[in-house]
């Protein structure tokens, strides 16, 4: 069932972006069984989690998502677990939300589709689409990086370039009638996906104090906060970690906004998310905080994350450079434990890392 965040009208299982009403929608669930007992336990990727998603098995995409490693570091008094979400099969965290959003247009017979993108959401698309048979038309910023270009141009995309910025790419993907729109920013199904992001998590690492996750449109921040809430009303966690949501210099939705901007934090220059106020409801229930990174600090955690052997596109490197301001601050407790996802490889950056790193 999807209800609505606004006036709380519910709609059936089927693909949907929004109420009649114009508010964003939530998939609603009711386990009657355990943890333990909904996970499937054969497979040891995302179809482990099959049991806690809204979608039917027999539509599965034939990519099938991995489970992302955990990788733990010490910083000072605390103890950081970056999951390596760079290493999912398109290269980002968007294949979690994709695999599910994917397995909803199969269902339903939809083979023509169309998103606005500053690359990732894009390119996961583009591959699970390619793979299924569906045509994927995707409008990307003319000022997108080639790598992402070129993998769009290989995927076989029909690719619409927008002169302007990434809110403008929106609108003009919104007005397409040539495809049904499936918007990662709207799509309930796309946080069903995201929120595999917390099991994994969990199951890898046990419990954490706090989970630092980019936000621009929030779909892995509030993917993130549906999985271990879930895990909460399943009896798996006490508490949820508090959540801290990283924004891009300049392009704040969540805090006031900086003159200068963040133009290495490509992938969350989104200043008007539609889901703005749910991303402010868990953040406060969480008691996390809003950060801004700007470019320099960007750009000085873009080259710590590499030298230590994390290949992440810039992106990417806003949780670290969050977490690094933070620590300077004396933010965290003794021993805490922080989540922190990569998101994004660097394999698509490449031209722009030559450039910096140089």
């Amino acid at each position: 069932m999807l209800k609505c965040r606004l006036c709380n009208a519910t709609y059936p299982d089927v693909f949907r972006l929004k109420c009649d009403c114009g508010g964003v929608l939530d998939v609603i669930h009711e386990f009657e069984e355990s943890f333990e007992e909904l996970l499937k336990k054969e497979h040891m990727d995302i179809r482990r989690y099959l049991n806690l998603l809204a979608m039917k098995e027999e539509f599965a995409p034939s990519i099938t998502p991995p489970i992302t490693p955990l990788i733990e570091k010490a910083f000072k008094w605390t103890k950081v677990s970056f999951k390596l979400e760079y290493l999912m099969p398109s290269g980002s965290f968007k294949d979690r939300g994709t695999y599910v959003t994917i397995a909803k247009l199969k269902e339903e017979g939809i083979r023509e589709v169309s998103l606005d993108s500053s690359g990732n959401a894009a390119i996961s698309l583009a591959l699970f689409g390619r793979s299924e048979g569906i045509k994927v038309h995707v409008f990307i910023p003319k000022n997108t990086s080639e790598g992402k270009k070129k993998l769009l141009k290989l995927l076989k995309a029909e690719i619409h370039e927008v002169e302007g910025s990434r809110m403008e790419t929106h609108e003009k993907a919104k007005e397409f009638r040539g495809a049904v729109y499936v918007s990662h920013w709207y799509n309930p199904y796309f946080l069903e996906g995201t929120k595999t992001f917390a099991y994994e998590a969990f199951e890898g690492g046990g419990k954490f104090d706090y989970a630092i996750i980019p936000a621009g449109s929030g779909t892995l921040l509030l993917g993130a906060y549906r999985g271990f809430k879930e895990l909460q009303k399943l009896r798996k966690l006490k508490e949820v970690p508090k959540l801290i949501a990283v924004q891009a210099g300049g392009f704040e939705s969540l805090v006031e906004r900086s003159r200068e901007k963040n133009m290495l934090a490509e992938g969350i220059a989104i200043p008007e998310p539609p889901r703005k106020a749910q991303m402010m409801k868990v953040i406060r229930e969480t008691e996390g905080a809003v950060i801004s990174v700007s470019e320099e600090e960007t750009r000085d955690a873009w080259e710590d994350l590499v030298s230590m052997g994390f290949l992440v596109e810039s992106t990417s490197a806003v949780a670290f450079a969050a977490f690094k301001k933070l620590l300077k601050k004396g933010f965290f407790e003794e021993e805490a434990r922080v989540l922190m996802p990569l998101t994004g490889s660097g394999l698509k950056n490449v031209d722009i890392m030559m450039k910096i790193f140089s």
